[in-house]
């Protein structure tokens, strides 16, 4: 357990009964990184159900809504590609610590204006605008930064701790927002995620991470084509990045078209949010599960569980009881978990550092660009073809694109460490 602060840094009880798979928390940087971002995402665990009531108590309309969460979104997408240059030219526990102090306020004055009865849609959506694009910075510099505060022989381990806290908070965080929306309003509930991002600042200026090398300052526009080519430049990179553009524009048709299946046939939100709820508890094992996997062949390792993703699709189709959607949930979040932990730890090992966070940030836009326009296809194709049809299309889908993947001879022979790299001692 932590135990307290101290001017030397977290002062930790225990250290020696550690077992084998948290032996990363033995290592002060990490430590601090991680628990502040372990606070962190608790707060973006709560955005979505604080932010849905906050807008739904104020209109009562859906339309005004998506456009909230649209603004949030958009600004994130668009500076994706600006944020990894800036965390290359910059020290990137800098840019982490701007853009957390950035959302403190956009996040604050939301929670501000919400307390105090004076919010209207268009400050909400302005100020979700600015708080996507502080968002946008931040994570190419937090990936660009983990093999900073980590040892390399424990940077998946580092990785499968940070994907368990994500998945710990998207299972608490929309919990303890129900809770606090529903006992003392949404603005109160703002007010902690706002506040988690002043904790992650807290342990973020205590960090001491070496000098990295900077860019030779340039046009933003050199900075971004000499990423481009590092990251064309290894395929077994662009090709996993493409498979996994398609897997969530393909994964936007479970979150269309599911609620639908659950309502119509499966016995209403009680199913779906059943389904739901296992593929986070699925998340959690595969990030126990990621602590003790060190694959000799980690693209390939990322790539197999991709089958698992897909296979939910399938069981909604055949509308198949709840229960045996959720198991098979359970095991495509435990294999999804696995994948990425495994994923940007060979990003992180492959990359060189200087390019890392712009490399970074065309795999983040890869990743997000395309989920809105799934969410936007996968309703009206249903509506021509069927519901069934389409999910049995979607499925179809991702397999092929995964079966392609394995087709990719640097997906199957990439090795765990690049080259010449001996692995750094425990």
């Amino acid at each position: 357990m932590r135990d307290h602060l101290s001017p030397g840094g977290l002062t930790w009880t225990g250290v020696a009964t550690l077992p084998r798979s948290l032996e990363v928390l033995r290592e002060r940087e990490y430590r601090l990184f991680f628990f502040g971002q372990a606070v962190s995402l608790l707060g973006d665990g709560m955005v979505n159900v604080a932010l849905a009531f906050a807008v739904l108590d104020l209109t009562g309309s859906a339309s005004e809504l998506g456009l909230v969460l649209a603004a949030r979104m958009l600004p994130l997408v668009g500076f994706l590609l600006a944020g990894g240059v800036m965390a290359d030219r910059l020290p990137r526990r800098t840019v982490m610590i701007a853009a957390d102090l950035v959302r403190v306020a956009s996040q604050g004055a939301i929670a501000a204006l919400l307390i105090a009865g004076a919010a209207e849609v268009w400050q909400l959506a302005a100020l979700s605008a600015v708080t996507g694009s502080a968002t946008a910075f931040f994570n190419p510099a937090s990936t660009g930064l983990m093999p900073a505060v980590v040892s390399s022989a424990r940077l998946q381990q580092a990785n499968a701790l940070r994907g368990l806290a994500m998945a710990a908070g998207q299972i608490a965080g929309p919990a303890l927002a129900g809770i606090l929306v529903a006992g003392a309003g949404a603005g109160w509930a703002l007010a902690v995620d706002a506040a988690t991002f002043a904790v992650s600042v807290g342990f973020l200026v205590r960090l001491r991470v070496p000098a990295m090398e900077r860019l030779v300052v340039r046009s933003i526009l050199a900075d971004l084509r000499e990423g481009w080519d590092t990251f064309r430049s290894l395929t077994w990179l662009w090709t996993f990045v493409a498979a996994a553009t398609i897997g969530n524009l393909v994964s936007a048709a479970s979150g269309v078209l599911g609620p639908l299946v659950a309502k119509e046939s499966l016995g209403g939100a009680t199913a779906w949010a059943l389904i739901v709820s296992a593929l986070g508890v699925g998340s959690l094992a595969g990030g126990v599960l990621a602590l003790h996997v060190q694959p000799r062949r980690p693209m390939l390792t990322a790539t197999l569980p991709l089958f698992l993703f897909a296979a939910p699709l399938a069981m909604l189709a055949l509308e198949l009881p709840a229960l045996y959607i959720a198991a098979v949930a359970l095991l495509a979040g435990a294999g999804l978990m696995i994948s990425n932990t495994i994923w940007e730890t060979t990003l992180q090992r492959h990359v060189p550092p200087a390019a890392l966070s712009r490399v970074s940030s065309y795999d983040w836009f890869g990743s997000l660009a395309f989920q809105p326009i799934g969410f936007a296809i996968w309703g009206p194709v249903a509506e021509v073809a069927g519901v069934s049809s389409t999910l049995w299309a979607a499925f179809a889908l991702q397999m092929l694109t995964v079966i392609a993947l394995l087709l990719v001879p640097s997906i199957r022979h990439l090795r765990g460490r690049p080259p010449g790299t001996a692995p750094a001692a425990a």
